[in-house]
């Protein structure tokens, strides 16, 4: 059994982060839906290296999923994740209730346009009003220095720094890489998912965007090598593919038809049997 502390209520989580300011100590903060991987502990690490202490969020947020996806079957282990996390290096676990999270009545919610209407906006209309509305309601309730999210969210990495920016809250959003089994497949609690041969299949969607990549710093155009790289996953087995698109990395704006020359960040949501997964990568 892990020793890591938890709380479950907010002024107790005030209350300890107020009690390492009084010692001058930075906070560092992983907000997390449990189901831990390699992935999230790399960004405790990571948290590591810019405070003192870390905290880490545990909580399967209700308002960013659809009304058919997967919440009631999304994995939750918290002593699991409680141990990894004590291993990792965290300090803290805070794990709130829905209750504690959404008090009877609440009605405020937070929106992002622009960065956060294309590609899983289109897809998952909804999703990003939760998540920015749940993570500012973290990073109000934890008031950290410093956040760390990961790049295999990349969409959601740059709601929260939009959302931080405009709404002017004092806290530094750094990114992790995204983390990788050996086959290239990124980390995702929802890989458990994968049956046996779809597993053997997923890692197609990393080698997908490879291909865009290479295809757009060899002067292809970006529709044809959205095109060749849709068509790639359904011959593959994905289907329905949601979206494989190009995108300024800053602002997640279309590209031109090409010849693409500044930074481009290539981005997919698919569907292989009854996981939905997604990837992206840079350069």
């Amino acid at each position: 059994m892990s020793s890591l502390p938890v709380v479950r209520i907010v002024a107790d989580l005030r209350s300890q982060v107020a009690a390492w300011r009084r010692e001058g100590l930075r906070i560092g903060f992983v907000p997390t839906m449990g189901a831990l991987h390699e992935g999230h502990l790399s960004l405790v690490r990571l948290a590591r290296t810019r405070a003192e202490r870390v905290v880490a969020s545990v909580f399967v947020n209700p308002t960013q999923f659809g009304p058919n996806e997967d919440f009631d079957a999304y994995p939750r282990d918290e002593a699991r994740d409680a141990a990894l996390l004590a291993g990792a290096g965290c300090d803290l676990l805070f794990a709130p209730t829905v209750d504690e999270m959404y008090p009877a009545g609440a009605s405020t919610t937070v929106t992002v346009a622009g960065v956060s209407e294309p590609l899983d906006g289109q897809a998952r209309p909804g999703h990003f009003a939760g998540v920015a509305t749940v993570v500012t309601k973290l990073l109000n309730q934890c008031a950290p220095d410093v956040a760390v999210f990961g790049e295999k969210d990349f969409q959601q990495l740059a709601v929260i720094r939009r959302l931080v920016r405009d709404l002017n809250l004092p806290v530094e959003i750094l990114g992790g890489p995204t983390a990788r089994a050996e086959d290239g497949l990124a980390l995702s609690s929802r890989n458990a998912y994968l049956t046996d041969a779809e597993r053997a299949v997923a890692p197609r969607l990393k080698a997908a965007l490879d291909d865009v990549l290479g295809s757009l710093r060899a002067g292809g155009r970006v529709d044809v090598a959205e095109r060749e790289a849709v068509a790639a996953l359904l011959a593959a087995g994905f289907g329905p593919v949601d979206y494989v698109e190009a995108r300024v990395p800053a602002t997640l704006d279309r590209l031109g038809p090409g010849p693409v020359t500044g930074p481009v960040r290539v981005l997919a949501a698919a569907r292989l049997g009854r996981t939905r997964l997604i990837d992206n990568i840079g350069d």
